[in-house]
């Protein structure tokens, strides 16, 4: 399947959809409320993304952007999904019902961003006491003790 014919996949199921091209692999720009459903789409459609390998988030400063990276195992189609969420108080629903490694994943970037995954199974901390304030990796994350301003 070549990147052109998974953009039209796309945007059959999902008119909505926003793309970038200009990289190696297919990028998507969905709205949080879309993301649920579009993921047990590309998970249980022809395409099978059946495999989520890397899960991050961005600070933009005005906004944050949480990353996924997905790909199919039998189709070797790489795609990009970025969701653009609210500073304040960013939230999108989990997909660790969908891919199993999106629960550890999830759990990293709550704990170091802030991000909430909705109904996640245990969204708590991987690395950080459970006392410690605040996201370090947050560009306003002011770190008394090393004094890191970004």
């Amino acid at each position: 399947m070549t990147k052109d014919e998974l953009k039209e996949s796309i945007i059959i199921a999902l008119p909505t959809a926003v793309f970038d091209e200009t990289g190696e692999w297919l990028n998507v720009q969905v709205e949080a409320t879309e993301w649920k459903a579009m993921a047990q789409w590309l998970r249980n459609s022809m395409l099978q993304m059946d495999y989520l390998f890397c899960l991050t988030c961005i600070d933009w400063k005005t906004h944050l952007t949480v990353v996924y990276h997905l790909t199919s195992t039998s189709h070797r189609i790489p795609i990009v999904i970025k969701i653009k969420l609210d500073r304040q108080q960013p939230q999108v629903e989990t997909v660790s019902d969908i891919w199993r490694t999106a629960e550890f994943h999830e759990r990293e970037v709550f704990e170091l961003f802030g991000v909430q995954f909705l109904h996640h199974p245990d969204l708590r901390r991987l690395i950080l006491t459970d006392d410690f304030e605040g996201f370090p990796l947050r560009k306003d994350f002011e770190d008394p003790v090393n004094m890191v301003k970004l």
